[in-house]
């Protein structure tokens, strides 16, 4: 049996580091009005630090900084359905994030942009179950739409910094 490797303390200063910078990202994107013209669509900004995460750190570390991201903020801006809905996105998007970055086939753009549709299957599969209705399927095809759009850019700002921060990760 391995044992567990302790976090150094500046392993553990670094993914505060990045739970706040995501918390910051986060908020930032709430006070954007773009998601009022469309209701549930986001850019998903938080997510340029998952991939950071994701590509600098490993597959754990990815997991625990997103985890943390949206346990502290639906404790600050949410309530129990939010942390449902969160959450079933978080972790659709991370589970497809990893499997496709451990394949190796994929970009961070590429990576992202599943990210960004899972994350919103995720959510709208979580509305199914607890509104009781299928009905909202019919508004699946604008957050895909959205979801691919907005994983595209997020990918693409999550690679450029790994590539200036850590360029061997890409």
């Amino acid at each position: 049996m391995k044992a567990k490797k302790k976090l150094t303390t500046r392993q553990l200063a670094e993914y505060g580091l990045l739970v706040a910078l995501a918390m910051v990202l986060s908020y930032v994107e709430y006070l954007i009005p773009f998601s009022s013209a469309v209701p549930g669509v986001k850019l998903g900004l938080a997510n340029i630090v998952v991939i950071f995460a994701l590509y600098r750190l490993g597959p754990g570390p990815a997991a625990v900084i997103s985890f943390v991201r949206v346990l502290l903020m639906t404790f600050m801006f949410g309530n129990a359905f939010a942390l449902f809905y969160s959450l079933s996105g978080a972790v659709l998007s991370l589970t497809v994030m990893l499997l496709l970055k451990k394949t190796g086939k994929f970009s961070p753009v590429g990576v992202g942009a599943a990210g960004g549709v899972t994350h919103n299957i995720g959510q709208i599969l979580c509305a199914m179950v607890v509104l009781e209705t299928e009905k909202l399927a019919y508004y699946l095809p604008v957050l895909l739409v959205s979801g691919t759009l907005a994983g595209i850019g997020i990918g693409i700002v999550g690679g450029i910094l790994i590539k200036r921060i850590d360029p061997e990760r890409v």
